[in-house]
């Protein structure tokens, strides 16, 4: 396995496969590169599974077809180890964890975003698909508040991703099955311990989601995250995890505790490697009376119209990657969106892109 994750450090990998019937598999720059040499068999795969799998966790990936945890590779890299059971032979995909913490301005947020990270109380959420980088973005938030204000940050994740040393902040990290049984719980208890900032890694069930509202609204700055696309269709969603008598109650809650939501996907830049397109939206008087008023789908336009307050939508924001060249412009299609617009945009731009 040693000699596995050290090709994945080298070449800059974000992700290990290793499956029955396929040779250890890379993803570099968002495609699969296959490792050349003969391909995995169960005896393979049951004993790379064996050698990084803490005892806790190999009940669990025998009883219940799988386990989730953090791994730590010497010091060069941490690893998000996700063991599984496909056709009763064991697989394992593998998520590098950079080791250095990135700046806001590394990771293409704008310098506006910082302001969001002073305010005393509310929710900012960051969504987008899984593997879109949401962790990164969170980290990078969590560090820039430790390095430049005082108070008590609670992070609960599952599993720990990044490690946060304390500086001008205490920081608590709580791992989900190993320090707290869940997220909700975990919410619940870190309203007891003082608190400034509160990190919900996973915003999954409505028990978490009620319960990192209501931090928000009782004086804490709350992070948390959800696999949605885009600002309008995060409010939709939250909402649409109560039950109807109390989707009023709920909206109106969170007309008042949002502060923002940033949603990202990745694209690949050309020339390799990847970058985040983002679209943000910062609460104001007016989202917050849309939000209230049921009138979601008209977040956009306001969203357009706010570019003093640093708000971007996700197609502006991957025009202006195409406009950079940092992207191609097959790839802002993709991840627009609306593709259909986004390509007449770029054909009348004078863009060539391949066709339908």
């Amino acid at each position: 396995m040693n000699d596995l994750l050290e090709l994945v450090v080298e070449q800059g990998a974000s992700d290990l496969h290793c499956q029955v019937g396929q040779p250890p598999t890379l993803r570099l720059s968002g495609s699969m590169v296959p490792i050349e040499g003969p391909d995995l068999t169960a005896a393979d795969t049951e004993k790379l599974m064996l050698s990084i799998t803490p005892d806790a966790h190999q009940q669990g990936v025998k009883l219940q077809g799988g386990a989730d945890f953090g791994f730590a590779y010497m010091e060069k890299a941490r690893f998000r180890v996700s063991v599984l059971k496909a056709k009763g032979n064991y697989g394992l995909v593998l998520r590098q964890i950079p080791n250095r913490m990135f700046g806001l301005r590394d990771i293409g947020l704008p310098d506006k975003i910082r302001e969001l990270l002073y305010r005393p109380r509310g929710l900012i959420l960051v969504t987008g698909p899984t593997g879109s980088g949401k962790s990164t973005t969170l980290a990078s938030m969590v560090n820039y508040i430790n390095e430049n204000r005082d108070g008590h940050i609670i992070t609960i994740e599952d599993p720990i991703e990044y490690y946060h040393q304390h500086k001008r902040c205490i920081v608590t990290q709580r791992e989900i099955g190993m320090d707290v049984p869940s997220f909700s719980e975990a919410i619940r208890r870190a309203l007891r311990q003082d608190p400034d900032i509160i990190l919900v890694g996973e915003m999954r069930d409505l028990e978490t989601i009620e319960a990192a509202i209501s931090a928000a609204e009782t004086g804490h700055l709350v992070f948390g995250t959800l696999h949605t696309n885009g600002a309008a269709k995060t409010i939709d969603r939250v909402v649409d995890a109560f039950p109807a008598n109390m989707k009023d109650m709920i909206r109106t809650q969170l007309a008042s505790s949002v502060q923002a939501v940033i949603s990202q996907v990745l694209c690949k830049k050309v020339g390799g490697g990847r970058i985040a397109g983002y679209e943000i939206m910062v609460n104001t008087t007016s989202i917050a009376s849309l939000i209230r008023e049921n009138k979601t789908f008209r977040i956009n336009s306001d969203i357009q119209t706010g570019a003093a307050l640093g708000m971007i939508t996700m197609d502006t924001h991957l025009m202006s990657l195409v406009n950079r060249e940092l992207i191609p412009p097959d790839e802002a299609v993709e991840k627009a969106q609306d593709p259909q617009v986004m390509r007449e945009k770029l054909l009348a731009a004078g863009a060539v892109l391949k066709d339908l």
